[in-house]
């Protein structure tokens, strides 16, 4: 994972002795080529290379608190928090997405990580995406 694409409160999956945890991202620092992530038990730096995205999955976006909504044009199934939108083809295919808020739309030809959606619901709303 490369550390530019890391940012305070992104959830990613971190190797710590061979067992692997999410955690959540509290600081980067580029000078060390780590990050600092809080995985559940302590606070701890990792190498990139000991970092993994999480794939979102429609347990992750509950767990973001997004709901499930009705998707008027019966393609897909569409998730909202607000007036933010994830569209994927099934609840069980997150190969591709739309995700838009307001006017801003934007497609991906494939699976996207959580610490990605994070990134881009900042970059739209302005407002963080947390657990």
């Amino acid at each position: 994972m490369l550390l530019n694409e890391l940012k305070p409160g992104d959830w990613v999956i971190v190797k710590d002795d061979g067992v692997s945890r999410e955690g959540s991202v509290v600081r980067v620092s580029t000078e060390e080529g780590e990050v600092c992530v809080d995985n559940g038990v302590q606070e701890f730096w990792y190498r990139p290379d000991q970092v993994k995205g999480i794939p979102l999955t429609e347990a992750q976006l509950m767990r973001l608190g997004f709901e499930k909504m009705d998707n008027e044009s019966g393609r897909g199934v569409k998730y909202g928090k607000g007036p933010f939108r994830v569209l994927v083809a099934a609840a069980d295919n997150f190969s591709r997405s739309e995700i838009w808020y307001r006017e801003d739309r934007r497609q991906y030809d494939r699976q996207i990580m959580v610490n990605e959606l994070q990134n881009i619901h900042l970059q739209m709303t302005k407002v963080p995406l947390v657990h």
